[in-house]
């Protein structure tokens, strides 16, 4: 479990690094070139940052549970599901 959570966490943030530069600057950009920079807005952002983190690391882990065949906490895999190689970093 702590294995899948590491490599989903370092898979997770190289995404999401790329994904919300992209959209705080499709959202925001035109506020940070006014340096329109409040505190709510400064949320906003921070929030639209967490969304892809939150996508990513939540498929990654399905990922690492689909190529295991197990599921961390009990949780049920299903039985067709394809059999791929491990992931080795």
């Amino acid at each position: 479990m702590r294995e899948w959570l590491r490599l989903a966490t370092d898979r997770s943030t190289d995404v999401a690094a790329a994904v919300d530069s992209v959209l705080i600057v499709i959202n925001h950009g035109d506020a940070i070139l006014r340096g329109d920079l409040s505190r709510g807005r400064l949320l906003r952002m921070g929030l639209t940052a967490l969304v892809p983190y939150g996508v990513s690391t939540y498929s990654s882990v399905g990922h690492f549970v689909t190529c295991s065949g197990t599921a961390p906490l009990g949780t049920k895999t299903s039985a067709r599901s394809p059999k791929f190689p491990r992931v080795v970093r």
